[in-house]
């Protein structure tokens, strides 16, 4: 019985030592799955793993003289104004141009009513002949008189009398030529002629409607747009500091080159034809603490429209050493703007800049950066592991540009 007892009692740990038995070879082979794992992984971070380096376009720092530009608002004018006005009173009974069009100074474009100016005409030249012959036969009689006085055949009273009535009849003359040359220039007006040459707008009166010279009724507006004038303003706090740079030697005045402008579109676009700067106002506006700039642009396909919106890019002044980045190779955030250097060792860095304008699709960087360094401007999705060494190739934005598109449209397609 005791025999029985004790084979009974190890039976379970018999089972129990047969089950990790059983076991050991499944928990051995885990450890080498995971051993090999820990080596591929290894393998793949060390130099001549299995991934090799990502290939990324640097851009090695250099320095150039830079024109800084500004972009500022303004609004097109038109190189001169005349607005046509009627001088004399009476009903338009032609209109003698194309509205629109191109007209020459000189040329007619209105026919007011001129029966009445005519009818004064012909009346101050009736006048003036009456004077004229009065005026004949007093100085006839003057001269008679002037021997009769001096025989004592006459008063000298009588005398004086006709040599008086010879004057008043010379002023009546005048007066009577002055009419007339009032008449004739009423007539004249009654024609309305372009004061300049330029394209004409609309009509502002139609045939039939009563004209006057009281009110100078506005007919037409006729602008000289071959070339216009961009009137733009500038913030004076600006101006200050270019001034104040440019006396520390920070900047440096961009010679011949700031009198030229840039005009830019409504559509981002920039017009072809470079304007040039005529003057800087000098006088701050009180409200609104801005000063006054003038350009003239060249505008013979009549594209610029006066008072159209514009922006203006002048160039003031230039940095004689600036770094240049494309706008892809910087990020910028609300903790400053970064880009990332590849040092010796092909491992980028994360670094602090501080960049200032943008020009085109780059940006000027002031602080931050030196001559020799190479920033990453391309490649960025490439870089899987954080600080893992790049392969640095130069950059290329046309093959940036190029590969971008295929990447566009394959992430459209998803």
């Amino acid at each position: 019985m005791p025999l029985s007892h004790e084979s009974s009692g190890s039976t379970p740990r018999l089972k129990a030592g047969a089950r990790m038995l059983y076991l050991l070879p499944l928990v051995v082979s885990l450890a080498a799955v995971l051993t090999a794992c820990s080596k591929e992984e290894k393998a793949a971070g060390a130099p001549g793993g299995g991934m090799p380096p990502a290939n990324v376009g640097v851009v090695t720092v250099g320095t150039q003289a830079v024109a800084l530009q500004s972009e500022l608002p303004g609004r097109v004018e038109a190189l001169r104004t005349a607005q046509v006005r009627a001088r004399v009173n009476g009903v338009v009974l032609k209109r003698l141009f194309t509205e629109g069009s191109e007209v020459k100074a000189g040329q007619a474009l209105f026919l007011i009513d001129p029966a009445p100016y005519q009818a004064a005409l012909d009346s101050a030249n009736a006048t003036l002949a009456k004077a004229q012959a009065n005026l004949a036969q007093a100085s006839a009689q003057a001269e008679r008189n002037k021997p009769l006085a001096d025989a004592k055949a006459i008063s000298q009273q009588e005398y004086i009398t006709s040599v008086a009535t010879a004057k008043s009849a010379e002023a009546d003359v005048a007066a009577a030529k002055a009419s007339v040359v009032q008449a004739k220039l009423s007539l004249d007006y009654a024609h309305v002629y372009a004061p300049i040459s330029g394209r004409i707008g609309r009509a502002l009166v139609t045939e039939g409607a009563l004209v006057g010279a009281s009110d100078a009724t506005q007919l037409a507006l006729i602008q000289q747009v071959s070339s216009v004038y961009v009137n733009f303003t500038q913030s004076a706090n600006e101006v200050q500091n270019m001034r104040r740079a440019l006396a520390a030697g920070q900047l440096r005045s961009a010679g011949s080159n700031a009198a030229q402008v840039e005009i830019v579109l409504d559509d981002g676009s920039v017009y072809g034809r470079p304007g040039k700067l005529l003057f800087t106002d000098l006088t701050v506006d009180p409200t609104s603490g801005q000063v006054t700039l003038r350009a003239e642009v060249p505008n013979g396909d009549g594209l610029l429209l006066p008072g159209q919106y514009v922006r203006v890019r002048v160039a003031q002044a230039e940095l004689p050493s600036a770094i240049m980045l494309p706008q892809q190779a910087v990020t910028r955030g609300s903790t400053g703007d970064t880009v990332l250097v590849v040092g010796a060792d092909n491992k980028p860095a994360p670094r602090k800049i501080k960049v200032g304008n943008a020009i085109g699709n780059q940006w000027v960087v002031l602080d931050g950066l030196k001559a020799g360094e190479r920033v990453i401007a391309d490649g960025f999705q490439k870089m899987m592991v954080p600080g893992a060494p790049v392969n640095p190739v130069p950059f290329s934005p046309a093959s940036a540009a190029s590969g971008a598109a295929p990447a566009a449209s394959a992430a459209a397609s998803h």
